[in-house]
């Protein structure tokens, strides 16, 4: 066997978790995420046009659907970039 004295010891991480983010769309109570609506879409897309994880954006499952797919629409219809043009 060997010594493990040469490995320092792991620190556990200490700090709060960050607080979950509420819904947007639940706060509001808006049923539907509308694919016209592109300045509450244009919230939920990078730089670089891809869409933000549930996580990053703190939505529900339910409009996280909602909001994957108006985007993927309003990218059809034009009225959302798909990439950036550099």
């Amino acid at each position: 066997m060997q010594d493990r004295g040469d490995k320092p010891e792991r620190r556990s991480r200490k700090g709060r978790r960050p607080r979950r983010r509420i819904c947007f769309f639940c706060v509001d109570k808006i049923e539907t995420v509308d694919y016209k609506e592109v300045g509450k879409l244009r919230k939920y897309i990078t730089e670089r046009g891809k869409i933000l994880p549930r996580r990053v954006s703190g939505c529900c499952a339910k409009h996280q659907r909602q909001l994957t797919n108006a985007i993927k629409r309003a990218r059809h219809v034009a009225l959302l970039p798909f990439t950036v043009n550099e």
